[in-house]
């Protein structure tokens, strides 16, 4: 394994680690509360009509490894005593390690083993799962009178069109990730600062902020003020930017804006070679990594990594998240996972002071076919992240039986408890999660799980604005080597972070090394494929 690989997989586990621990204990303290809703909901769902002969059955599921109490694979052994109950069969759960997930399911599916029924991965996975003909489409299951019905139109757009591969489905609904922006709301709203700040920077203080510029403003402003008052200087921002540290997601979502133009004409989304277009250029495969858009992204990084503490130039994920959960940094950015520890009196002394917001824009961006920066704000949502969910393996003889599983788990009602319980690492995405009018949901159903009614309300619009209001949105890379090519780039990234070499320097040795993985796996065939996962139809 190389040592990138190595480190990532490290770094992760102690992540993972950390944020089940806190959710453990989360949920040991409200179980009672817990098997009340999850009957509530079980009641309330539809279960459709389990076909007898699935009787004393049994399919296996792998998902990554995070213990019966932990994200994403928690919900797993918590609801399996209510699908024995519904139709007398059951399931096998194959805990995997982060680091050996695809080498075990990809070995799976490659020798057609089909141990694994159903597979909990991340959306990465379907440029390798679609083209290689691995997964099955499950359209056919939508009107079968045995299946539950689950509402797939309430699923907001970017996240649904993951579940699918040109308009066909493959995936089940499950789990939303995207990086919204958390602040300290109780600090950005104190007419003090806001005085202080206004004197500093000439402009009234933004809350929240709304673009990469103002953030990098307010993080400058409040680093090494003692502004929550325990007698030491305190930080504007915590990152998360070591290598295997996942620290290239930030970059991801911070350089949105700035790479990612709208289309001319009546349709601003439409995707053209230039426009709504972020890995590499569709009609041949050359990536764009090193485009203005991209190193001015990399400078405001580097910018805002000097209104941080030094040390998380070598900190993991868990401690980026821990310095703004104990009160150390005035913002962060990043996954739901964020909102529901800061609930959390173990993890976080933040509770009531949240602040959400979608992920900020920036002042300008830069047009790929004029070659021309263009002074306009610019906000493009995200969903950087795996998006956890259900697929079913071709080789799995039990593929009904999975069916019924995944589609009882993605109605409103198990899906949505899934959500309103932090614990279980099911990060919020769909209109039942989002608060009336917009969507369904009631800031009850939050506060019942420990959420202050006001933490909850702006967590939840963060997303709703983010996913149902941005302009624009993010290409999510779905191509074979998908991790081959983030791995490269971390490390790059890290070496301009670190002032080994210059921002311009770091993203050309990546344009190089995405070549050469290109022209190793097949420029054509890649081409082909990233065509068709973003969308993008050749003009003739």
């Amino acid at each position: 394994m190389k040592r990138s690989s190595i480190l990532l997989v490290v770094a992760l586990a102690v992540v993972l680690v950390l944020t089940w621990s806190f959710l453990a204990l989360a949920q040991e303290e409200t179980s009672e509360l817990e098997l009340q809703t999850a009957e509530a909901a079980f009641q309330a769902a539809d279960k459709g009509n389990p076909d007898p002969a699935w009787q004393g059955q049994k399919f296996t599921i792998g998902v990554y490894s995070a213990g019966p109490r932990g994200a994403i694979s928690g919900p797993l052994y918590f609801w399996r005593p209510f699908f024995e109950k519904l139709t007398g069969a059951t399931y096998d759960i194959v805990e995997i390690p982060f680091g050996e997930l695809r080498e075990k399911i990809f070995t799976d599916l490659m020798t057609g083993t089909g141990y694994y029924d159903v597979i909990i991965g991340p959306s990465w996975f379907y440029g390798d799962y679609v083209s290689n003909g691995w997964i099955v489409p499950i359209d056919k299951y939508f009107d079968d009178p045995r299946m539950p019905k689950w509402d797939r139109d309430s699923i907001l757009l970017p996240i649904r069109e993951l579940l699918q591969w040109k308009g066909t489905w493959y995936g089940f609904n499950n789990d939303h990730d995207g990086q919204v922006l958390y602040y300290r709301r109780d600090i950005l709203t104190d007419p003090k600062w806001q005085e202080l700040f206004k004197q500093e920077k000439g402009y009234d203080l933004p809350v929240p902020p709304r673009t990469w510029e103002e953030v990098y403003d307010v993080c400058d402003f409040f680093n090494g003020k003692d502004w929550n008052g325990d007698g030491e200087k305190d930080y504007g921002i915590t990152m998360h930017l070591k290598v295997g540290g996942q620290g290239f997601f930030h970059f991801m979502a911070l350089s949105a804006p700035y790479v990612v133009s709208p289309a001319p004409g009546d349709d601003p989304t439409k995707v053209t070679r230039y426009h709504n277009v972020y890995w590499f250029d569709p009609e041949t495969m050359e990536p764009l990594v090193d485009t203005p858009g991209f190193v001015e992204a990399l400078k405001m990084l580097l910018k805002l990594s000097k209104t941080g503490p030094s040390a998380m130039w070598g900190w993991s994920l868990g401690e980026a998240w821990d310095a703004f959960l104990r009160g150390k940094a005035v913002l962060t950015f990043s996954w739901g996972d964020v909102g529901s520890l800061s609930q959390l009196p173990e993890s976080s002394n933040i509770k009531g002071k949240l602040g959400v917001a979608p992920i900020p824009g920036s002042e300008k961006y830069y047009d790929l076919e004029t070659q021309q920066w263009v002074n306009q704000r610019n906000f493009v949502a995200n969903t950087v992240g795996a998006s956890w969910h259900g697929v079913i393996s071709k080789f799995s003889k039990k593929q009904d039986l999975a069916a019924y599983f995944l589609s009882w788990q993605a109605t409103p009602e198990i899906n949505h408890w899934n959500v309103v319980w932090g614990w279980t690492g099911i990060d919020p995405g769909t209109l039942y999660d989002l608060l009336k009018p917009t969507g369904y949901a009631d800031i009850e159903d939050y506060v019942q799980t420990g959420y202050d009614a006001e933490d909850a309300r702006q967590f939840v619009t963060a997303y709703e604005e983010m996913w149902y209001k941005y302009p624009l949105r993010q290409a999510y890379l779905r191509i074979p080597g998908t991790p081959e090519y983030w791995e490269v780039w971390d490390i790059h990234l890290s070496e301009a972070v670190v002032g080994q070499v210059s921002p311009e320097e770091a993203l050309r040795r990546t344009k190089e090394d995405w070549n050469a993985i290109t022209d190793r796996l097949g420029r054509e065939n890649q081409k082909k494929i990233y065509q068709e996962a973003i969308g993008y139809v050749p003009e003739k």
